[in-house]
């Protein structure tokens, strides 16, 4: 997977294709603060129904449409020397 820098709007068009007349709207969003991290839920028209999706900013800065991994307790052993 590419891991370039493309706006949001982009992955937009790519993933949902928006009718260019209708566009997209959003309809969720989640900033950093939240513990949770940053997302936004788009929606759009088709002729079958609406459809959405949701587009997470990981912390590299880029949006993606899969989660970002939870940041877990991690423990770190030190160097432990055998001087006998």
């Amino acid at each position: 997977m590419s891991a370039e820098r493309r706006p949001l709007r982009v992955m937009i068009e790519d993933w949902l294709a928006p009718d260019p007349v209708k566009g997209f709207r959003i309809t969720e969003i989640r900033n950093r603060k939240s513990r949770h991290g940053c997302y936004v839920c788009v929606e759009t028209l088709k002729k079958e129904g609406p459809v959405s999706m949701y587009f997470f900013r990981h912390q590299d800065g880029l949006w993606r449409i899969f989660p970002p991994a939870l940041e877990r307790p991690a423990m770190r052993g030190t160097g432990f020397s055998t001087n006998d």
